[in-house]
């Protein structure tokens, strides 16, 4: 099946065909449609089935070409390979389902804000509501879009999220359940055929992970770093970018009034410097505190007319009256919103800024060990790039009594489809290339473990920001911590100097020794498991705790 030929017969032989219709136009879809309503700032709230409020890793499949085959890690957990004749299948079925729709939605958008390698993407859906989620989170088509190095890789992306797959048909192709039943729902991506497939997932994040995951495919073949990160300048025109999982402050963090955000998430490192993916933000809002994160609230509940707003609250407890209530988490603990960038106060427009003068890696060391603050060389941030370390809570999951390490190689290894080299090399290459220091900033735990010491103040953990970006880390006097191999300051401004070293926080230094060690364990373990095969340089394994 000729895939473009067929989305154009429906183009131009079906009634009710939206093409790239207004932002105003769309809301005012959503709404009669009856498909979202509107709260009492204006913004759009919306629900989504159980299954659908949140990502399904496990339906999120990279179609197994020849083509592409060799430059995949498939050993990688989060890869999961689709034979082509299923996905054939798949479109086939999608296809025959658009042309029984009353409506569809046709929309023209880009990802990227460097033209010189912005990805055309066309979405075709059936939902007003996802229509507007393009608009919010994909940007538009640049002038001069045919001088990109990604305008022949044209992405068609089909969004139908609340259409369910044949569940007998799709027996032995698509995964069982623990029911025993067939899945009904698929997030697919063929890179050769440069297709997407969001069918049965209503989360609206399905698509725009997808197209994050296909961006961090394509580019590395252009040297071009994709890094699931936020990225700010400051009024000197000097970029910092954050990287870290969930829980660790990546989004509060990057938030600073002094400084000017140039996107909260997914960025492109090339030639000319760093470039946001997106056009707007999906962020997390369950406890959404307007006192801690006042950029976030404003932007959501904002007062303005509902056809000018379009923020869409995706999962939030809405009162029939419009009120909507942040904290209930009976529908999910997930619940987002999705906005443009510009309902925020202090942003670059360009959404672009020079090459970052600082690197800050997140982690949450509930194991309170890792030091506060220190500095990585090339070889160690490639290292910790790799590893991706923070840790989960004991009370966060069931069964977790204590905190357990988590694993998330580039703090995003569910989108990050090519085996490593490809990402770590082309770090450790810009790192030198342009001189940029690299900072582990521990927010986490200091005196003793989760339950037993204490969380970091966020004031300390700012300070040693403002430290590092400001350059105040450059020329102190660092000791080298031989079983992290990390090198640790002697003295930070605005930081009292017993912090700097986590030993000595703990009362008991024995139990600090062997709480250190089993985490070093930790780390050679996971290493051995994810790149024991993978070729990597002594230089950068030497750097491994553990090793």
């Amino acid at each position: 099946m000729k895939l473009q030929a067929e989305l154009n017969r429906i183009r131009n032989a079906q009634s009710n065909i939206y093409n790239n219709i207004t932002r105003k136009d769309i809301i005012r879809q959503a709404v009669d449609l009856k498909e979202a309503m509107a709260v009492q700032s204006g913004a759009l709230s919306t629900w989504t089935p159980p299954e659908s409020t949140g990502r399904s890793p496990l339906d999120t499949l990279v179609v197994r070409r020849p083509e592409s085959e060799g430059f995949i890690d498939w050993n990688s957990p989060n890869n999961l390979p689709l034979d082509p004749e299923s996905f054939d299948m798949l479109l086939e079925d999608a296809i025959a389902c658009l042309k029984t729709k009353d409506r569809l939605y046709f929309t023209d958008r880009v990802v990227g804000a460097d033209p010189s390698y912005a990805l055309p993407v066309r979405t075709i859906t059936d939902r007003a509501l996802t229509c507007l989620f393009t608009k919010n989170m994909f940007r538009r088509v640049p002038e001069n879009i045919k001088s990109s190095v990604l305008a022949d890789k044209e992405f068609t992306l089909i969004v139908l999220p609340y259409d369910k797959l044949d569940r007998v048909k799709y027996n032995g192709r698509l995964r069982n359940l623990p029911t025993g039943l067939t899945s009904d729902m698929v997030i697919a991506m063929d890179f050769v055929r440069k297709a997407g497939l969001v069918y049965g997932s209503a989360y609206c994040g399905s698509a725009k992970k997808l197209m994050f995951t296909v961006m961090n495919y394509y580019l590395p073949f252009e040297n071009i770093l994709p890094l699931h990160c936020s990225a700010n300048e400051g009024k000197n025109g000097d970029v910092t970018l954050f990287l870290g999982l969930s829980g660790t402050g990546k989004t509060t963090l990057s938030a600073d009034p002094s400084r000017a955000l140039i996107g909260d998430d997914e960025h492109g490192w090339s030639e000319n410097g760093i470039a946001n993916f997106e056009y707007g933000c999906y962020a997390k809002l369950i406890n959404l505190d307007p006192q801690k994160e006042p950029e976030i609230y404003k932007a959501v509940f904002h007062k303005r007319e509902y056809l000018d707003h379009g923020a869409i609250i995706e999962n939030c407890m809405t009162y029939p009256d419009g009120r909507v209530d942040l904290n209930d988490d009976r529908l999910t603990q997930n619940s987002r919103v999705s906005y443009p960038l510009s309902f925020l106060s202090n942003i670059k427009e360009s959404a672009r800024g020079g090459h970052p003068k600082t690197i800050i890696f997140l982690t949450a060391d509930a194991n309170g060990v890792l030091p506060p603050v220190s500095r990585l060389n090339p070889e160690q941030a490639m290292l910790w790039f790799l590893m991706g370390y923070t840790s989960k809570l004991a009370g966060t999951e069931t069964g977790i009594v204590s905190p357990v390490s988590t694993f998330s190689r580039f703090f995003g290894q569910p989108f990050m489809p090519k085996k490593p080299g490809y990402y770590s090399d082309l770090l450790g290459m810009k790192m030198k290339q342009h001189n940029t220091r690299v900072f582990l900033i521990n927010t986490g735990w200091s005196g003793g473990p989760y339950g037993e010491g204490k969380r970091i103040d966020i004031l300390v953990t700012r300070a040693m920001i403002d430290a590092a970006i400001e350059g105040k880390l450059d020329d102190v006097e660092y000791l080298e911590n031989k079983m992290f191999h990390v090198s640790v300051p002697k003295q930070c401004p605005g930081v009292p100097a017993d912090i700097l070293m986590p030993e000595n926080t703990w009362k008991n230094k024995d139990a600090f020794a062997e709480r250190a060690k089993k985490l070093a364990a930790e780390f050679s373990g996971n290493f051995d498991k994810s790149y024991g095969n993978a070729g990597f340089d002594h230089s950068i394994i030497s750097q491994c705790p553990g090793k």
